[in-house]
């Protein structure tokens, strides 16, 4: 029998001693439920805004690129006025005497 007494006495120590750590991780696990994380944003914000300022003096520049190549368009010319009026007014003389020499031989 004292060895059963021994035996309940030692399982009575280890649950009493058990009982204790698992009431200290009942009440970390409370506290761990109850806190809240908050993440810190600055870096983050702080990298956003950065981009996002870089990307609209960009886009400010594609815009004003955009805006020149546009009036440069406008303002080109392929041929000069002066070129084109000689050559209608060629056209025109060379169709009129094809047309004299048609009649002049028919």
């Amino acid at each position: 029998m004292t060895k059963l007494e021994e035996f309940t006495a030692l399982i009575v120590n280890e649950t009493i001693d058990f009982k204790s750590p698992v009431e200290k991780l009942e009440i970390i696990n409370t506290q761990i439920r109850e806190t809240k994380i908050k993440m810190d944003l600055t870096e983050y914000k702080a990298a956003i805004e950065t981009h996002q300022q870089q990307m609209e003096a960009h886009l400010n520049s594609l815009e004003r690129f955009q805006d020149h190549f546009d009036t440069k368009v406008k303002q080109a010319k392929i041929y000069p006025n002066w070129a084109v009026v000689v050559f209608i007014a060629s056209v025109i003389l060379g169709i009129g005497s094809l047309v004299l020499l048609l009649m002049y031989y028919v």
